[in-house]
């Protein structure tokens, strides 16, 4: 049933994209002008400053970062100050570890949150992976599908909630979503119930990125498949600096793919 709707929500894209226009041919002056306004707005992109905010969980706060990098927020927020548009940038990580999405909805209604969100140009955000483990916590002598997918619906819900929140304070902030991983494929390297909820749990969050229309979600979980190239902390849960990294470098490509200039209303280039 989530994959049908995933599908109906990406063709309900698709046939929005292919609607039928009217074609009004501009003036002579008029192409002249908007000539110009390419050549400035597209080609060569005035420098301003960027305020870039983290939100949600321990991934977005960088824990397990042995080189205290916050993570792969701080790795991706350098990178952005060699970005077309970008004089300057102001970053501020407010993620906190453990932290599950009905908390992240108690943050969004402090003030100074709510301000900081409606002077952001960019939101990286993660979110969900402590909802699956206080399921893990509460069930673990008796792990059954049943009570992750109980859980899903809710956190769908919430999810929602969370974008509206932060569209109702910043219409125009471009949102990044890094999606969910298994740490349990540490432990066997055969494909196991969990996986397949991880699965739809990414999926869920993917089509809310998709439903928002100013988001991109960035799927990381086949980048800590088992642990033969080191990106594990020491707490076996958390990536290490090399996983931090690899989660930088996905994001970074994914952006590039959703098309940043398009998300950001031509504001920003890579």
């Amino acid at each position: 049933m989530r994959r049908v709707l995933f599908l109906l929500v990406f063709s309900f894209v698709v046939a929005g994209c292919q609607a039928e226009e009217r074609v009004v041919h501009p003036s002579f002056s008029e192409r002249n002008s908007l000539a110009l306004t390419d050549f400035f707005v597209h080609d060569y992109f005035v420098p301003e400053k960027i305020t870039v905010i983290g939100l949600g969980d321990s991934l977005t706060q960088g824990v397990g970062d042995e080189y205290k990098r916050d993570g792969y927020f701080g790795r991706v927020t350098l990178a952005m100050q060699n970005w077309k548009g970008v004089s300057d940038l102001d970053a501020s990580n407010l993620a906190k570890r453990g932290r599950r999405s009905d908390q992240l909805i108690e943050q969004l209604e402090d003030p100074e949150i709510q301000d900081s969100i409606k002077e952001a140009d960019v939101i990286y955000l993660t979110i969900g992976g402590n909802d699956i483990m206080k399921v893990v916590k509460k069930h673990l002598f008796n792990l059954q599908a049943e009570p992750f997918y109980k859980e899903l619906g809710k956190f769908e819900n919430r999810l929602d909630e969370i974008f509206k929140t932060i569209r109702g304070l910043n219409g125009d902030v471009v949102i990044v979503v890094a999606g969910l991983y298994n740490p349990l494929s540490l432990v066997t390297d055969e494909s196991n119930e969990f996986d397949t909820i991880i699965e739809d749990w990414n999926e869920a969050i993917e089509i809310q990125t998709i439903m928002d229309g100013k988001a991109c979600f960035a799927p990381v979980n086949d980048l800590f498949v088992g642990n033969d190239n080191m990106v594990y902390h020491s707490d076996f849960f958390h990536p290490n600096a090399k996983g931090y990294e690899s989660m930088a470098n996905r994001l970074i490509e994914k952006i590039d793919a959703c098309g940043l200039t398009e998300l950001s209303d031509g504001k920003l280039d890579m």
